[in-house]
């Protein structure tokens, strides 16, 4: 059976019946994870096993995991420092910086994939100009350039420990104020601008290895009509032609509030399709999800299949393992030296 072009979610620790023949639906590639999905690293690794276990090829599993904020498994993990704090010691030394960034993607990656984690949509690459609510401390820099070099040291770090990159979100979230979870935003600024500032870190790491992108819920109205995910001009013109990028696009969730402009849960489907997702993500409605597999009429595709096969984790240690190089342990010390509070000393 081949991997299809739907990724999905599952509501607890185990797997219930029911979501085990939805995993078995031929529509499905993948599921990701979140923090409902996490007990321990004993639980998630039995977890994800099962999932494996399921088909084959196997199952791509993925999870938000960039630290900072947006960090799904804690306990067991090694606490990541947001992104931003490497952007504040670039601007004082940036061969610190970018050896940080590396150690950062290498711990990260190597921890998840030694759980079974297949990849996590991680980097963001988006510019932190001050204004986004959701992406904050999340971006690296405000400059598309310091962005673009700890990005880069970022995934070759992810790729040292065998994992698949994948870059967001597309052509760049962070000059709108709303959060496309619960609003659509609208960047008003004009293309050149966008190709000038935002596009830098997305083109340099395409042309590094990135193996995915995740587009935006965003509006960018003086460029096409649709939000980015759903728009032929930003993914075929911009993405597929112009920047050359060969791996594979992934939607935002179409569960938001950003994605709403296009209909119900499999208009949403089609239309990102459509525009050149070749996976869309319906998480936390299992009703949407339903009506996904139910409604989508898609033929396998064999070029699908072998872009999804490339996602696949590679060489995975085990936490023991892992633990026991000297490698991890110094790499870990120096992350979370950067979580301390800096020392004062009385006068």
């Amino acid at each position: 059976m081949s991997l299809g072009p739907v990724m999905i979610d599952v509501e607890g620790t185990t797997l219930s019946n029911a979501e085990r023949e939805m995993l078995l639906h031929p529509l499905v590639g993948g599921v990701i994870l979140f923090s409902r999905n996490y007990h321990s690293v004993a639980q998630v690794t039995a977890l994800i096993s099962e999932i494996h276990a399921l088909r084959s090829p196997r199952l791509l599993i993925a999870v938000d995991h960039e630290g900072g904020r947006v960090q799904r498994f804690r306990e067991g993990f090694t606490r990541l420092p947001a992104a931003r704090r490497f952007g504040e010691i670039y601007d004082q030394d940036k061969r610190r910086a970018r050896q940080l960034a590396e150690q950062a993607g290498w711990v990260m990656a190597s921890e998840l994939r030694a759980v079974g984690v297949d990849f996590s949509f991680a980097p963001v690459l988006d510019l932190d100009r001050g204004i986004s609510q959701v992406i904050g401390d999340r971006a690296f820099h405000a400059s598309p350039y310091a962005v673009a070099d700890l990005a880069l040291a970022y995934i070759h770090g992810m790729q040292r420990a065998g994992m698949a990159t994948t870059g967001k979100h597309f052509p760049g979230h962070g000059a709108v104020e709303a959060d496309s979870h619960h609003a659509i935003p609208e960047d008003h600024r004009p293309l050149v601008d966008i190709m000038a500032e935002d596009i830098h870190p997305f083109e340099r790491l395409i042309d590094n290895g990135l193996a995915g992108i995740m587009p935006a819920h965003v509006s960018y109205p003086l460029v096409a009509p649709e939000p980015a995910g759903f728009s032929p001009l930003w993914l075929n013109r911009v993405l597929r032609h112009e920047l050359r990028f060969q791996g594979v696009i992934f939607s935002d969730d179409l569960n938001m509030e950003g994605a709403s402009v296009a209909g119900g849960p499999v208009q949403r489907a089609e239309a990102a399709l459509a525009a050149g997702c070749d996976v869309i993500l319906m998480c936390n409605n299992r009703e949407g999800a339903k009506a996904i597999l139910a409604g989508l009429e898609l033929e396998p595709d064999p070029v699908l299949h072998a872009r999804l096969a490339r996602l696949h984790g590679r060489h995975p240690l085990t936490m023991d393992e892992l633990h026991g190089m000297p490698a991890w342990q110094q790499a870990v010390a120096a992350l979370t030296e950067l979580e301390r509070p800096p020392l004062v000393l009385e006068s």
